[in-house]
């Protein structure tokens, strides 16, 4: 199994504890990251999950946690898992208000996202801190939905073949 993280000035092969991450999901830090420094983009993943690591990484299981930080919304968050062993992607996003799923805020790096995606920010550090402790496996400490429920529109930025836009 590997571990990867790209989080502020956590970067590399590895995942910190997650005591070194909590402080920016909650107060008094909390929200500094979605907007300082210039990225409020980060990411985390697990690769070669339920024996598969001797196998080509198109046949091996991946699962990835991209985290996007707004100081006001809260952090939107995008599972997604491929499973190699019978060729299927996943995605899934939190259940934020969905009331407001079709308005959109951009992130530091104008990509289009849906309100109604985000989530507060201790309310994501909940499924940040089980996707850590459960090695990859989709957070049940929050309520998710899949994309291919969502209606496309949720989604402006057009996707390359066979993917779902972000």
């Amino acid at each position: 199994m590997k571990r990867t993280i790209y989080f502020d000035r956590f970067r590399g092969a590895y995942w910190p504890s997650p005591g070194e991450l909590e402080p920016f999901f909650l107060a008094p830090k909390g929200q500094e990251w979605s907007y300082r420094g210039r990225n409020d983009s980060w990411g985390m993943s697990v690769s070669a999950l339920y024996g598969t690591g001797d196998k080509p990484e198109a046949d091996q299981v991946s699962v990835s946690l991209a985290m996007i930080g707004n100081p006001e919304l809260g952090v939107y968050l995008d599972y997604s898992k491929w499973d190699g062993r019978i060729k299927q992607g996943l995605s899934y996003s939190p259940k934020g208000d969905l009331t407001r799923l079709l308005e959109f805020v951009e992130s530091l790096h104008t990509t289009p996202l849906s309100v109604g995606l985000f989530i507060p920010f201790p309310k994501a550090w909940l499924a940040v801190k089980e996707f850590m402790e459960t090695d990859g496996e989709l957070p049940t400490s929050i309520e998710w939905i899949a994309d291919r429920d969502l209606p496309p529109e949720a989604f402006p930025v057009p996707a390359p073949p066979g993917q779902r836009s972000r």
